[in-house]
């Protein structure tokens, strides 16, 4: 007889319920820091380029110290870890918030958010390798699920209320992101987590290239990851946002203001992906996982292809919500296949190579985006990448065949990493 599946089993946790909290406010925060950052200097030079740079400088310490935290999070403990990066991504937050009221020039700026992005990357490995501790491995996929949709749904707060925040006083969305990062720390003083494997110290980049081995081994997690990588690098239309509210989508037959509009923009992906994420929770775990991970890509480049050409206020808020939705089913799949594909003591460095991957889509693409609108049109960003995402689906089925192929995700399991060979 199958077994009834409890939608909630994983929110019963109570250890799960409270870490999960946590880490939505500090999204929260982050939300609303990452829009005024935009709005502020978009502003202030009136450069679509300026944007894209945006991407970059958070980029830069992703590729430059997000594997050696991986490293850090299997040898060091992965709470203090945490702590250390919050406290950092405190401090960078108020010191934004200080060179933004005194107006500062804009390259101070970008140095602060290069300095919190690698914050943020330090601790960033130590977060994702400790989820699979909190529950029990039978209720990891639903705990996922739960994580997208509560993220998401903070996803949505954040950018709405930083579209408020910012119409008001765009300092104090940095201060709304310094308090929630304050008070993970706090959470964090008080509840003692499970204890992670570690490994041995040792050399750090051989450790590291052990944990590159085993992605670039393991086909179906490089298929998975690699996937996102590349169509979200092509396909993100996100950092183009301040562009389209001011320049481009007709506001004056719905009366929004431009901060306003800015602020619903960047909460639809997050609405969309909220409801999605809501909807598998309550939903039977994942069959034909791998078809579903490409047709739901495929489903975020056609959207933002309909979200380039669209200048309603309205059908804009649709596309963006479609690629949310989407987007939400692929992260999903590809995080349990992080992990649970994964054994406990290379967690840290594996969630390394996959915030690497995860976050080189994001911020250069955000970058890609910036350029390629400066040198076009904001709309030729928009489509071309869209248009490329959905070659990138096309490709990775041929080059995948087992990503194509995975079935239940229930039916992952870890795989030994393999002996190096000469």
């Amino acid at each position: 007889m199958a077994e009834t599946h409890d939608p909630y089993g994983a929110l019963r946790i109570p250890l799960f319920l409270r870490f999960l909290t946590a880490t939505c406010l500090v999204r929260m925060g982050t939300a609303a820091q990452g829009l005024a950052i935009g709005w502020e200097i978009y502003n202030r030079t009136d450069q679509a380029l300026a944007l894209g740079l945006v991407g970059l400088v958070q980029a830069v310490p992703m590729l430059l110290f997000t594997l050696p935290a991986g490293y850090l999070a299997d040898v060091f403990d992965r709470r203090k870890l945490m702590m250390l990066s919050l406290v950092g991504a405190t401090f960078s937050s108020l010191c934004l918030a200080a060179f933004s009221w005194y107006g500062a020039p804009i390259p101070y700026l970008y140095l602060l958010l290069f300095l919190d992005s690698t914050f943020l990357r330090l601790g960033w490995p130590a977060r994702a390798a400790i989820m699979p501790l909190l529950v029990p491995e039978a209720l990891f996929e639903n705990a996922v699920k739960w994580r997208t949709s509560l993220m998401q749904i903070t996803g949505i707060g954040g950018p709405a209320i930083g579209g408020f925040v910012i119409a008001f006083n765009i300092q104090a969305a940095y201060l709304l992101s310094a308090l929630s990062s304050a008070a993970f720390v706090l959470f964090l003083t008080t509840v003692r987590l499970p204890p992670a494997p570690r490994i041995p110290r040792g050399n750090m980049f051989g450790q590291v290239a052990e944990g590159m081995r085993f992605v670039w081994h393991q086909k179906l997690l490089l298929g998975a990851i690699s996937l996102d990588l590349f169509a979200v690098l092509l396909g993100g239309a996100v950092y183009l946002l301040p562009i389209f509210a001011r320049d481009i989508i007709d506001l004056e037959s719905i009366g929004l203001e431009p901060e306003e509009a800015l602020g619903w923009l960047r909460a639809a992906p997050a609405a969309g992906a909220c409801v999605m994420a809501l909807l598998m929770a309550h939903l039977p775990p994942i069959n034909r996982a791998g078809k579903i991970l490409l047709w739901s890509v495929g489903g975020f480049g056609v959207a933002t292809i309909f979200f380039g050409f669209s200048q309603s206020f309205w059908l804009s808020l649709i596309a963006l919500a479609l690629t949310g939705a989407f987007d939400n089913v692929s992260m999903v799949i590809r995080h349990v296949v992080a992990q649970m594909s994964t054994p406990n003591e290379m967690r840290g460095r594996v969630s390394a190579v996959n915030a690497v991957f995860i976050g080189s889509s994001n911020e250069l693409g955000g970058f890609e985006s910036g350029l390629v609108a400066q040198l076009f049109t904001p709309l030729i960003s928009v489509v071309s990448g869209g248009i490329g995402t959905l070659v990138v689906v096309a490709t990775w089925s041929g080059l995948f065949p087992k990503l194509r192929k995975l079935g239940s995700l229930s039916s992952l399991t870890a795989e030994r990493p393999q002996s190096r060979t000469a």
